[in-house]
């Protein structure tokens, strides 16, 4: 039976997504995205803004002419210049703020899992439309706070579908919110998750974590969130062989919605 490795315990925080033995899950709702986007990307130039380590980024040089891939993290970019050498695709330690140093524009940018991390996010999405074609479209996922399991440190906030439709329409021309859904097997790993979850919460009553340092609390997510990922596969193995093919984007609003998928385009 599959389970988080020693490696993962060590080194895992939480802030960007799980890879590897015992995070099946976490890698595929990650690809997921990309695989949706790299069907609209054939052919077009592409900008992966905060890219990670690019396993993602990877997937769309499949199928794109071009893909940039930029992140603030000099070390998650040394990463992935290292681990994807592919003549169509580049990385570069950027903030996207620097974009328009670049004097360029693209058809497609994406930017998945990281509206919820930032403090300006109209100051954000200004930067990502003025680096847009006239004709270009910015694919945008973050979590959905309805269906949201625990609280997660890292983020300064979750939106719901109408909350970040307010974010967005005043900044692009027109936005379209979709949602990312999964199969009975990722609705068993939520459902277990949350009841894994939930039994360690029930350890907190008085919600003592909420006057710990940052820092702290940051650590432990990472290690509750392996020890969850342990339990889970332990009262459901077959979580642990799902793939990005067990997510799907639906063309509509649903506030069961895993992940909100915005459409937006100038």
């Amino acid at each position: 039976m599959s389970s988080p490795s020693s490696e993962h315990d060590v080194t895992f925080s939480g802030e960007r997504p799980g890879r590897g033995d015992g995070f099946a899950y976490d890698e595929a709702r990650h690809l997921s995205a990309y695989l949706y986007a790299s069907q609209r990307a054939a052919g077009l130039d592409v900008l992966d803004a905060g890219c990670g380590e690019g396993f993602g980024t990877e997937m769309l040089a499949g199928s794109a002419r071009r893909v940039l891939g930029i992140d603030y993290s000099d070390g998650a970019i040394a990463s992935a210049q290292r681990a994807y050498q592919i003549p169509n695709l580049e990385f570069r330690q950027l903030d996207v703020y620097d974009l328009a140093g670049l004097n360029l524009q693209f058809d497609v940018v994406t930017n998945f899992q990281v509206i919820e991390h930032l403090p300006d996010p109209p100051r954000f999405l200004a930067a990502i439309r003025a680096a847009l074609k006239p004709d270009g479209v910015l694919i945008l996922t973050t979590p959905n706070r309805l269906t949201s399991t625990s609280e997660n440190p890292y983020h300064l906030r979750e939106y719901t579908a109408e909350e970040l439709e307010t974010v967005l329409r005043p900044i692009f021309g027109r936005v379209d919110l979709y949602g990312m859904m999964g199969n009975e097997k990722v609705q068993e790993f939520e459902r277990e998750r949350a009841r894994q979850v939930q039994r360690l919460l029930r350890l907190d009553p008085l919600g003592l974590r909420h006057r710990l340092p940052a820092g702290l609390v940051r650590f432990a997510f990472g290690r509750l969130s392996v020890l969850v990922r342990r339990r889970v596969a332990g009262s459901a193995a077959e979580t642990q062989t799902i793939v990005p093919s067990d997510f799907s984007v639906t063309e509509a609003r649903r506030d069961d919605a895993l992940d909100l998928v915005a459409l937006c385009r100038p």
